[in-house]
């Protein structure tokens, strides 16, 4: 049976000031770094079989520090995989939005990809992997504007928590469909926030 962990990147510097990423390629910030560390050590516990990321560099850099520690191999980089394109909205903050274009910004069409869009690319990625790793244990390493809508896909309801940075979402196979066995998990991070 398919299982997929998906896993959303570590902090990078525009989470920390809240600059909206997209597309756009932020290497993770050393928090970041800590916090892949962090969850790769967790997943070396566990058996994955490979490692398919997003080909924007936050997730690219998460995904070879889970495959150091844990030996887990990097089947391949894939562009369907990167984040959500939200368009002018790129590299602003919550503040620029305001300014820019006033309160109700969200209503505005300022170029974001629309939900069919990413639930198309996503469902061409899984088809191909279903074909070349179906039965496989298979870590997702993506972006949270990517997952959510891609887990509500699939379980039939809008994810309403914030989905963490590294934190992990496992999915499994089931007849047609897909069970959730786990949502949005960061136990490994307790060790973080202990030194905080």
């Amino acid at each position: 049976m398919t299982t997929l962990g998906f896993i959303r990147h570590g902090t990078t510097e525009w989470n920390l000031a809240g600059r909206l990423q997209g597309q756009m390629d932020t290497p993770l910030a050393e928090v970041g770094r800590e916090q892949a560390s962090l969850l790769a050590k967790r997943l070396a516990r566990e058996t994955w079989d490979g490692i398919i990321a997003s080909d924007l560099m936050r997730a690219k850099e998460t995904a070879q520090t889970i495959s150091d520690v844990t030996g887990t191999p990097i089947y391949g980089y894939d562009a369907r995989l990167r984040e959500r394109a939200f368009g002018e909205l790129e590299g602003t903050t919550l503040d620029d939005r305001v300014k820019r274009w006033g309160e109700d910004w969200r209503t505005l069409d300022l170029g974001m990809e629309p939900d069919d869009n990413l639930l198309s690319r996503w469902g061409a990625f899984l088809s191909d992997l279903e074909d070349r790793y179906g039965g496989k244990r298979i870590l997702v390493v993506s972006h949270g504007g990517f997952i959510a809508p891609v887990l509500a896909s699939h379980m039939g309801r809008k994810i309403e928590e914030h989905l963490q940075n590294t934190s992990l979402t496992v999915l499994e196979r089931s007849g047609d469909g897909w069970e959730c066995r786990l949502l949005n998990c960061t136990e490994h991070l307790s060790q973080q926030d202990n030194k905080a």
